[in-house]
């Protein structure tokens, strides 16, 4: 094997599940998320050897992946819808919530997905990294915003995402 294919590999091997998460945020089935897996996949490959190492890997694999799939099958930017699986670490890397509001996580899982699908691009994007506990530093590379301005964005949609949750009836 060529060394291009060895360091493919091991960048597949050791960020798989990171590049699986971020595509199921944007595929609402597992064909769509599948596609969109494999395009990361091609992209990472068709770059790989334009990679100077400026940023992490780690960073630079979140850049590949989140712009496939904010482009993923030509459709507009705005239209990218996040899907959220039911897992309780994205509720509480998003809001902190009181006993009785976790008690419906089902329609609240449901209700974080449309008010997350309501927000800016930027703030889907940002708010995606957060669920993958991704550091402000990296978040700030993959925007090409400055970190403490991930910081205030961070708190600023946070706040807005519990006001959202909080008036949610069940």
């Amino acid at each position: 094997m060529d060394s291009k294919e060895v360091k493919f590999r091991k960048i597949i091997e050791e960020n798989e599940q990171r590049i699986s998460s971020i595509c199921r945020y944007y595929s609402s089935n597992d064909e769509d998320h599948k596609d969109m897996y494999q395009e990361v996949l091609i992209n990472i490959w068709k770059s790989l050897d334009s990679f100077r190492g400026d940023a992490q890997l780690s960073t630079w694999i979140y850049r590949v992946a989140v712009n496939t799939a904010m482009g993923f099958a030509n459709k507009e930017i705005r239209r990218q819808k996040v899907f959220l699986e039911n897992k309780e670490y994205a509720l509480t890397n998003l809001v902190e919530l009181d006993e009785n509001a976790a008690k419906d996580k089902e329609k609240l899982f449901q209700q974080l997905e449309n008010q997350i699908n309501q927000l800016s691009v930027i703030d889907k994007v940002i708010m995606t990294l957060v669920m993958e506990s991704v550091n402000h530093k990296e978040i700030a590379s993959v925007i090409g915003i400055t970190e403490p301005n991930v910081r205030v964005k961070i708190h600023r949609i946070k706040n807005e995402l519990k006001d959202a949750l909080k008036s949610v009836n069940f």
